[in-house]
């Protein structure tokens, strides 16, 4: 019984990580990564839909990203999601391909995207600890089902992968902050 409910903590935990690292990867660093399209949904005959259904997006250099569109005639509409997206990019449009230049990062837009990415880590830590507080309190209602020498071990255990996914969500904040420092 609380074997179970540790896998299904460790596996909501898991999620948490995962998420994370996907808000991330959506954060400008100066070079160009096809991620940081990932929230940018076009309005495509009426219906939102995400930017990867509707083109290719190719690097072709460190500082361009190529948005290839299969259907011509959403050009314009992806130009104009791709600047109401808040990415600060500025998309030009050559009629065939949208091309987005990725300007070198300020020093002082280097410290506003740190602490962007460190109230982002923040977050994903306190889910965790969401999930562990939730988990501790349903291990200790199991406390008249097994032994209570169970349950501190449940929580011990607990405790122990709480641990580990913090630690996660530190080192991938510490590689995205090197990542941005990176001149």
């Amino acid at each position: 019984m609380i074997d179970e409910l540790l896998r299904e903590a460790e596996a909501k935990m898991d999620q948490a990580v995962d998420h994370v690292r996907g808000e991330f990867g959506s954060v400008r660093t100066g070079r160009a990564n096809p991620a940081i399209l990932h929230r940018v949904h076009v309005d495509y005959y009426g219906s939102p839909t995400p930017l990867q259904q509707l083109a290719s997006v190719t690097v072709p250099e460190p500082q361009l990203l190529v948005i290839s569109p299969y259907d011509r005639g959403s050009l314009g509409e992806i130009e104009r999601a791709i600047q109401a997206s808040g990415l600060g990019l500025n998309p030009s449009n050559d009629g065939v391909v949208i091309r987005l230049a990725f300007p070198p990062l300020t020093e002082e837009r280097r410290k506003e995207l740190i602490r962007v990415v460190r109230h982002m880590a923040e977050e994903g830590r306190v889910a965790i600890r969401n999930v562990r507080r939730r988990s501790k309190d349903d291990i200790e209602a199991l406390e008249g089902e097994v032994s209570e020498d169970d349950v501190r071990r449940g929580e011990s255990r607990l405790q122990e992968i709480t641990d580990g996914h913090t630690s996660r969500i530190d080192e991938l904040l510490e590689h995205k902050e090197a990542e941005l420092l990176e001149v």
